[in-house]
């Protein structure tokens, strides 16, 4: 079982509708991670918070078209923390980014689709702010009320955002009392409105989707029920090797898919065709195969390989074994027996961790690996499996299947899901207080 190749992902990456993040859905709770145990949340701090002006750092980073959101799922998940900050008596002011500004404030950048869904969502109006520093922005925070709801503009529009500049971080924090981080998609980053505002803001706490994503990815990593499993999939084993290799010591049993396959395909001597490969990961691949041999566990490659004549989604397609893909044709997905070995091998697990797509899923030809592998993980939660997308374009693949409603966690993070699970701290958890 394999699947296409690391310049093919980049193309099919460009070719393809954006991908956003989804909702989390709880199923089961693990003891609380390693690196959120000691640090305090908002039920701790919830008898401080009336009349106080309250910074919550939210992720509402939504795909837009135009001026229409595409994908609300950030600014919904985004809810349960600023209602209960709300019910508790607190100012809200929320801040986030939205997209990657280049020069300064950019109209299509703008938080005010953001604000005014937000606002349906919680039955008020979320006035949005005509920037994230400043006197105007220290005089709304000043004359809101208890349970009036703020939205800065977006804080990307200064570049010292990003490089976390002590100046602007103070500004960023004078006009608030203390700092929630509920933004697990940039807890990876040490920027301003993530980690640098915990220097001025105290206490500094987390809120309840960054809580449960750590819950989750975390947990389910370090405690979750045996056997566990890990589905690495995407196009680069470059971009995958840190995480693999962490799992590989913590599950049971690896699914490899994408096309990082082929690299792995050409490293057991097979010939790929002119499926992408990186040359240079061949060796490292190897090394992978032999510490799972060492270590006795299972690593599950494509047993057959649909392949075509040119990446396009109007491409001629045969399906063909895994060793024998011919010449001048490339693999872009998984075959059907692939899929039922991945059910058998996955029909025992009680965790298991998916992070990457199977094959080119964006064009229609080519989704059947990755839609399949995704009903399996349906089937299996039903029967009281813990299953955790984390991922961009895993949680993307869910939603085109319908089904990321029956997973029992979909995380709003790409990056910082994937430092997680390599076993990164991340820098705006490890700024907030300590319990």
């Amino acid at each position: 079982m394999k699947v296409f190749s690391a310049a093919l992902l980049a193309l099919a990456a460009t070719n393809a509708a954006a991908f956003a993040p989804t909702q989390t859905f709880g199923v089961r709770s693990f003891s609380t991670p390693v690196e959120l145990e000691a640090k305090k949340s908002i039920e701790d701090i919830a008898d401080e918070l009336k009349g106080k002006r309250v910074l919550v750092r939210c992720d509402v980073n939504v795909p837009l078209d135009g001026k229409t959101i595409t994908d609300d799922t950030r600014i919904r998940s985004s809810i349960p923390t600023i209602e209960f900050l709300k019910e508790k008596g607190a100012i809200v002011t929320v801040c986030s980014h939205l997209g990657r500004p280049k020069n300064g404030p950019e109209d299509k950048f703008s938080l005010g689709p953001c604000a005014t869904r937000m606002g349906e969502l919680l039955g008020q109006e979320v006035k949005l702010a005509p920037d994230c520093i400043g006197d105007e922005v220290a005089k709304m925070v000043a004359e809101a009320k208890e349970g009036d709801v703020i939205m800065l503009e977006n804080t990307r529009f200064y570049k010292e955002e990003e490089k976390n500049e002590p100046g602007f971080v103070e500004k960023l924090a004078a006009p608030f009392d203390l700092f929630v981080n509920d933004a697990f998609g940039t807890a990876h980053r040490a920027h301003a409105s993530t980690e640098g505002v915990t220097k001025f803001l105290s206490p500094a706490v987390s809120g309840f989707l960054l809580a449960k994503e750590l819950e989750y990815l975390d947990g389910a990593v370090s405690n979750g029920e045996k056997p566990m499993a890990a589905i690495v999939g995407g196009s680069k084993v470059s971009s995958k090797i840190t995480v693999l290799n962490a799992l590989l010591d913590k599950c049971d049993k690896i699914i490899i898919g994408g096309g990082m396959v082929f690299t792995f395909l050409k490293a057991k001597g097979l010939n790929v065709g002119t499926s992408l490969v990186e040359d240079d990961f061949v060796d490292t691949a190897k090394e992978v195969l032999a510490k799972a041999e060492k270590l006795g566990k299972t690593i599950l490659l494509p047993s057959d390989i649909v392949v075509a004549n040119e990446f396009s989604p109007d491409a001629e397609t045969k399906t063909v074994p895994a060793d024998a893909i011919p010449d001048g044709w490339m693999g872009l997905d998984n075959g059907p027996e692939s899929t039922k070995e991945q059910k058998e091998f996955l029909a025992d697990c009680k965790t298991v961790i998916m992070n990457g797509p199977m094959g080119v899923f964006e064009f229609e030809k080519f989704n059947k690996g990755t839609f399949g592998i995704v009903d399996i993980l349906a089937d299996i939660t039903k029967k009281g499996a813990v299953t955790i997308i984390g991922g961009g374009d895993s949680v993307a693949a869910c939603e085109q299947s319908g089904k990321a409603g029956e997973m029992s966690h979909i995380s709003t993070g790409g990056g910082a899901s994937l430092e997680l699970l390599e076993g990164k701290v991340l820098p705006g958890v490890a700024a907030l207080a300590e319990k």
